[in-house]
This record gives C-alpha cells, structure tokens and sequence, in this order.
C-alpha cells in the first residue's frame, strides 16, 4: 500500500461513489425527463422513487460514518487517557468528536502537544487540525 498522508486520505470506493451514485443519479435525470415530457402519476412516482434512491445511499453513508467516529472517539478517548500527561488527562471530555477524528492520524510521539494546541487554540476544523500532524499514522479501514 502507499504511505498514507493528509492529501491522500480521503477514501473513493469506485463502486459506490461512481458506479452506485452514478446509476442513481442517472435515474434520477431520465425519471425527471420523462416526467417533464409526459407527465403522468407514474412518472412522478418514478422521480420520488428516484429521489429516494439517492436520500437511501446518501443516508446509508452517513450512518456508516456516524457509527465510525463512535468507534474512533472510543479509540481515541483510550489513546489519550494513555498518553496524555495528567494536567490533560482531565480535559478529554473538553473534545468534539471532529476534533478526536481528526487527532486519530497523529502518531504517539506527537499526540500529546498536538491534543494541547487543538484544545488551548480551540482548533474546530478537521483539515487544520490533520494538517498539523507531522506524523501520520494511516487509517485504511475506513468506511
């Protein structure tokens, strides 16, 4: 696998980025097409079927991550109560879970100054935060 950094983290499946959503979003254009050239009630429900075709792969996603960054604020508030010097310690509670998602790429060595910066700084956005980590720790099982 290549090394895994902040450019490159993002996950594309092809499968379902491009082949699902396309698919659906294909349909959703020939539903509307054909609604507007003929609209009958079966073409409508044809377009609503379509929509909700993409709100079911579009809420599917969403579900996978909200279940993932459980898992990772689990992981990190772990990490942390393992890392974290004790004046930290104490402060774990004070993270959002974007802010322990974004933290997870950041190696042992640097997770605790890099916790005192997010914290003291107040830093809410993910992308500041993972571009602060020097070394980067890959995920590859991500949803």
């Amino acid at each position: 696998m290549a090394t895994q950094s902040f450019e490159n983290h993002t996950r594309i499946v092809p499968g379902f980025h491009y082949g699902v959503l396309g698919i659906f979003g294909v349909n959703l254009v020939h539903s509307v097409v054909r609604l507007v050239r003929n609209f009958s009630v079966d073409n409508s429900i044809g377009v609503l079927t379509a929509i909700g075709l993409i709100l079911c792969a579009f809420y599917g996603r969403l579900f996978a991550l909200a279940v993932q960054d459980r898992v990772i604020r689990l992981e990190m508030r772990q990490r942390l109560e393992r890392l974290l010097p004790a004046d930290l310690r104490g402060r774990i509670a004070e993270f959002s879970v974007g802010q322990l998602v974004s933290l997870r790429f950041a190696g042992d060595g640097e997770l605790a100054e890099l916790a005192r910066k997010v914290l003291d700084g107040k830093i809410e956005d993910r992308k500041a935060i993972k571009r602060m980590v020097r070394d980067w720790q890959a995920d590859w099982l991500r949803a």
